[in-house]
C-alpha cells in the first residue's frame, strides 16, 4: 500500500475515531487531543499492528485514552454524553425542529442514566450504524456477547424511558 493511500486511510480512519468520541460526550478539543495522541501511538507502534486490525486499534487506543481522561476528570467534573440528532433537523418546520429538540433532550437524558457500556453499544449501533460483526471486532467479543449486550443495553434504555415519564 502507498504511503499516501495509507495516509488517506489513517486520516478517514481518525475522522470516524474523533466522530465517535464527541458522541461519547468528548469536547472538540478532548476529541482532537485524544486522536492526536492516538495516530502518535499508531506511528510508535506501526511495525507491531496488523493492517487488518488498524480500524480497531485506533478505535481502542481512543476509547482507552478517552475513559483515561473521563477518570482524572470524574473527580472534578462529570463529562456529559452528547448524541448528534442533526439529521433528525434537516428540512423540518420550526415546529418539528422544537418537538425533535425535545425529544434529543428525552434521549439524552436516558442515555446519561445507562451503564456506560450499553451508552457506547448503543452509540456504536444506531449512531455509528456498526454492523454486530463490526463491534465484536472492536471489543474482541464474540457476535452472540455483542447481541445480549445490544439486548440488554436495549432493554436498560426502554425501562429508563419509561421511568423518566416518555412513552
Amino acid at each position: 500500500m502507498g504511503d499516501s493511500l495509507m495516509d488517506q486511510k489513517l486520516y478517514e480512519y481518525l475522522k470516524i475515531v474523533k466522530s465517535y468520541l464527541l458522541k461519547m460526550g468528548a469536547s472538540r478539543e478532548d476529541a482532537e487531543d485524544i486522536v492526536q495522541d492516538t495516530a502518535y501511538k499508531f506511528i510508535l507502534y506501526i511495525d507491531s499492528i496488523s493492517h487488518k486490525n488498524v480500524e480497531n486499534w485506533l478505535f481502542r487506543v481512543a476509547v482507552n485514552g478517552y475513559y483515561d481522561l473521563y477518570r482524572k476528570r470524574s473527580r472534578r467534573q462529570a463529562i456529559s454524553l452528547k448524541f448528534d440528532f442533526r439529521q433528525l433537523f434537516e428540512e423540518h418546520t420550526p415546529e418539528e425542529a422544537i418537538l425533535q429538540n425535545e425529544v434529543k433532550q428525552g434521549v439524552d437524558a436516558v442515555l446519561k442514566k445507562l451503564k456506560p457500556k450499553h451508552q457506547q453499544f448503543l452509540l456504536l449501533k444506531y449512531s455509528l450504524d456498526l454492523s454486530i460483526r463490526e463491534i465484536a471486532e472492536l471489543h474482541e467479543m464474540k457476535e452472540d456477547s455483542v447481541k445480549t449486550t445490544l439486548y440488554r443495553a436495549r432493554k436498560e434504555f426502554v425501562q429508563e424511558y419509561r421511568r423518566q415519564g416518555h412513552e
